[in-house]
């Protein structure tokens, strides 16, 4: 096979991976409405049936990044495929809401396993010249999953059930597995040691963070409860950071942090999610829930905002390679805050569908613009060898902030409204967007801080040492 050929072969893989990973995120969204009615579950057990999926994936990107540097990054790629495959059939047959969750968890772990090594597969088989226009590309295909997610989720719900959403993982995961074992080159990072005293430390403070998040508004958020889950979740996570510091081979290496490049992005990262999917977890359900379209109508009309990286996404990445991520990042985020803010302030139990398309675009167009540079911002900012960690790092963090989004916007929702009319949900879900635009507006402040540096690797000695 000519290196063309493996290049072409690497980025259609990886790529047709992201996209099935990626669109597990948002796919589920205007499917809400009917599980709700179809397994009699609560607002914590549609939480959760998002959040299940975003957290474990979130959690466990970091191992899937190690088990990709220590076993074969193309072996552990297979594996994921095979863990989402299988969890997405338990998932299509899940006779209850806890099922249907648990069976979620599961696809997390996959996800967790597949996403970042399709980052560093990529990375490290494509040519370095065109290296963020290869990375932007693979941005507008994970964007395009965005877009079609709750296009998909709505279009299969409306004409089969909401069971096919997961169904249509399979014949995917099927066909990708040899293809991922017999058409990509097997690589290694410097990984020696998984570090599963981090695992276990990560998991369990932000499980408790995020179900304390979740129940806060049924059992009240001063009691012992949450009180005592938000609590021991600090803790864990604050002896999480002490053990990344002291351990010798850590998860996550907290020098990494001290690069400004790298934090900031991650920063801008977690609160770009954040805003993002806790405001689509209430959209989805705006058009279903209070002006009464079908799971494929609400699909339809979210499109505007979701399928805008398909087609701008690609365009930022190339342009990154010329002028630079960080501004692109800037922008983008400043153009999904005042979209937001638009639709926290004209939505209306009759607002018509005409004046929400343009802040959808607007959203839509910003959220691109973010995607595609950021990648190629955090790689930059760490050695070549380290790209394995720092990829499963900026996609844990994002994946962080999609949780808390959710969970606390769910809760704003919970607080001031309900499902009993129409008025009483648009009265929860206004100020809940309001609090997803100032969020994301203070992640286009954190993008705008990021000043331009080099690769790690090309910064002399002494700079680096300071930095790292």
């Amino acid at each position: 096979m000519s290196a063309k050929q493996r290049t072409i072969w690497t980025f259609a893989i990886t790529s047709a991976a992201v996209f099935m990973a990626t669109l597990d995120n948002l796919v589920v969204t205007t499917a809400l409405p009917v599980i709700r009615k179809d397994l009699h579950a609560s607002i914590e057990s549609l939480e959760w049936t998002v959040n299940a999926y975003t957290l474990t994936f979130a959690v466990l990107l970091l191992t899937g990044a190690a088990l990709g540097d220590r076993f074969g990054r193309r072996r552990m790629l297979a594996i994921g495929l095979f863990i989402f495959t299988a969890s997405s059939a338990a998932a299509a047959l899940a006779p209850t809401a806890g099922a249907l969750i648990a069976a979620r968890a599961a696809q997390g772990v996959g996800g967790a396993i597949v996403t970042p090594l399709t980052l560093t597969i990529l990375s490290a088989g494509v040519p370095a010249n065109r290296r963020g226009a290869f990375i932007g590309a693979w941005s507008g295909i994970a964007g395009l999953a965005v877009a079609f997610g709750p296009l998909v989720g709505g279009a299969v719900v409306s004409g089969i059930s909401w069971h096919w959403i997961f169904w249509l993982n399979v014949p995917i995961g099927i066909a990708l597995i040899p293809l991922a074992l017999t058409r990509l080159n097997e690589s290694y990072g410097p990984a020696n040691k998984l570090d599963l005293p981090g695992v276990a430390l990560a998991s369990a403070g932000l499980f408790g963070i995020v179900w304390g998040l979740v129940r806060g508004n049924t059992a009240g958020w001063s009691s012992p409860q949450i009180v005592g889950a938000l609590t021991a979740g600090a803790v864990v996570l604050a002896l999480f950071v002490l053990w990344e510091l002291r351990a010798a081979a850590p998860m996550l290496p907290m020098r990494f942090f001290r690069n400004r490049v790298f934090t900031l992005a991650n920063v801008a990262s977690l609160l770009m999610f954040f805003g993002m999917f806790g405001s689509i977890f209430l959209l989805s359900q705006f058009f279903q829930t209070v002006q009464g379209y079908s799971p494929l109508g609400s699909g339809l009309r979210i499109l505007p905002w979701t399928i805008m990286p398909m087609f701008v996404a690609p365009i930022a990445g190339a342009l990154s390679d010329r002028i630079g991520g960080a501004r692109l990042m800037g922008v983008g985020l400043t153009l999904q805050a005042a979209g937001l803010a638009s639709l926290a302030a004209i939505s209306a139990p009759s607002t018509p569908y005409w004046q929400l398309v343009v802040p959808f675009m607007v959203s839509g167009i910003g959220m691109a613009m973010f995607w595609a540079p950021v990648a190629n911002v955090v790689l930059a900012a760490v050695r070549k060898e380290e790209e394995g960690q720092a990829s499963g790092a900026q996609n844990a963090i994002r994946e962080l902030g999609g949780v808390f989004g959710v969970a606390v916007l769910a809760s704003v929702w919970s607080h001031y409204g309900s499902y009993s009319s129409g008025t009483a949900f648009v009265d929860g879900m206004t100020p809940a967007i309001w609090v997803g635009a100032i969020v994301v507006a203070l992640g286009a402040v954190a993008a705008f801080a990021i000043p331009r540096r080099l690769r790690a690797q090309e910064v002399p000695a002494p700079a680096y040492a300071e930095a790292a």
